[in-house]
């Protein structure tokens, strides 16, 4: 039975590409990403499996990183519009173009600490939390006599542009990690913070106050720690959890490394000065850990999973 070939289109699905612009100490960040589909004339590619007309969508996903460089990212409208004249004028073969894009929002980490180095505005210039609202946890215990109440958050997404190394590290024969001394650090957080009330004849915290601080306290040592391992930065937030509040004993942490690699722009005859970043998904680094008052034992579970 003869057949013909219909509607058809090919492309580069889900380029993940952060631009940052660094305006001296204040950092302005745009997170999209990007799908790229291209129709055209492409029958012999079906037909005859010719490629003659076929622009590789590797091409298509560098065209996405150069033009971030090249031209910026003002608005995702606008960024679009250059990638969708681009192809259409510069490939006679390719008739639409259709760019699809969504943008991740952020926000600056506010603190009102006027004494940290980092701060101006009451805000950090380099540090950020994803807008959206996270999940909040908790899991509440009682047998009878005694209560256990944990809470927590998870899905807090933060992102620091700079003030962030990594280097010093062990190496052996299978190590190519590059040492770097300024890098972009970000982490989905997973928290959970154990109440040291335990029963009815104590005061019970308030619930809503201690959650805001206890999440404002995570933000601001993320924001404010120059960190050379997000180990250091576990530490710090949890620490400072337990230090400003006296109703926490206990904190654990699941941080995956959100890795930013920059992106090679020598064969484009660009220099990427730590503008244009690929925002890989996985596999990713995971960093866990639990944080206690002096004298505590441990009760969390190491599986946050199981909450």
């Amino acid at each position: 039975m003869p057949t013909i070939l219909g509607q058809n289109q090919y492309g580069k699905a889900e380029n993940r590409v952060v631009k940052i612009t660094r305006d001296g100490d204040t950092h302005h960040i745009k997170d999209l990403n990007v799908s790229v589909a291209l129709s055209g004339e492409m029958e012999e590619v079906h037909y005859s499996g010719s490629n003659a007309s076929v622009l590789p969508t590797d091409t298509t996903k560098n065209t996405v990183f150069a033009f971030a460089k090249e031209h910026g990212i003002e608005s995702a409208e606008q960024f679009g519009i250059h990638l969708a004249r681009h192809f259409v004028t510069s490939q006679e073969q390719i008739h639409i173009a259709r760019i699809r894009i969504e943008e991740y929002s952020w926000n600056r980490i506010a603190t009102s600490d006027a004494s940290s180095q980092f701060i101006g505005a009451d805000e950090v210039r380099h540090s950020f939390v994803r807008q959206g609202q996270e999940m909040r946890t908790s899991q509440i215990t009682f047998d009878g006599e005694k209560w256990q109440v944990i809470s927590g958050l998870k899905d807090l997404t933060v992102l620091n542009s700079t003030n962030s190394e990594f280097w010093g590290f062990a190496k052996d024969r299978y190590t190519t990690l590059k040492e770097a001394y300024d890098r972009v650090l970000a982490t989905d957080v997973s928290a959970r913070w154990r109440y040291n009330w335990t029963s009815d004849a104590d005061r019970m915290p308030n619930w809503e106050k201690s959650y805001e601080q206890a999440k404002k306290h995570i933000l601001q040592a993320f924001a404010e720690t120059y960190s050379l391992s997000l180990q250091q930065t576990m530490y710090q937030m949890g620490s400072r959890v337990i230090n400003h509040r006296s109703e926490i004993d206990e904190v654990r942490f699941s941080l995956p490394n959100n890795h930013h690699f920059l992106v090679d722009m020598e064969p484009f005859g660009l220099k990427n000065d730590n503008e244009v970043y690929f925002a890989a998904d996985r596999p990713y680094g995971l960093i866990e850990g639990t944080i206690l008052r002096d004298g505590v034992e441990a009760q969390i579970p190491v599986d946050l999973t199981n909450l």
